[in-house]
């Protein structure tokens, strides 16, 4: 089960997962945030990641989501906070790259 809370800072909007971010799961978090993203519209996007407890590889699919949704407004994407094993993940897929990790 995901939970997404998403708000608006004077930082960027920022996007707090928590739970599971498996194939079911990334589906419906790559709409809400696609949809706050067109919403918001804004320069930078944070993925806290800190209360993900597991991701498969659909967590990239949800990540580079928002990376192109960005792009297309010449924003970024920052990762923030995330847990060993999801990293582990990350690391693999070359994601670093391309979006900030901190």
């Amino acid at each position: 089960y995901m939970k997404i809370k998403i708000r608006e800072t004077e930082d960027g909007l920022v996007i707090k997962l928590s739970g599971e971010l498996d194939h079911h799961a990334a589906k419906g978090a790559l709409k809400e945030i696609a949809d706050a993203a067109d919403e918001f519209v804004p320069t930078i996007c944070i993925l806290d990641m800190s209360q993900v407890t597991f991701m498969d590889s659909s967590g990239i699919a949800v990540v580079l989501g928002l990376y192109r949704k960005m792009s297309e407004v010449g924003g970024r994407v920052v990762v923030k906070d995330t847990p060993p094993g999801v990293m582990k993940i990350f690391r693999i897929s070359g994601l670093e790259r391309i979006v900030t990790f901190s």
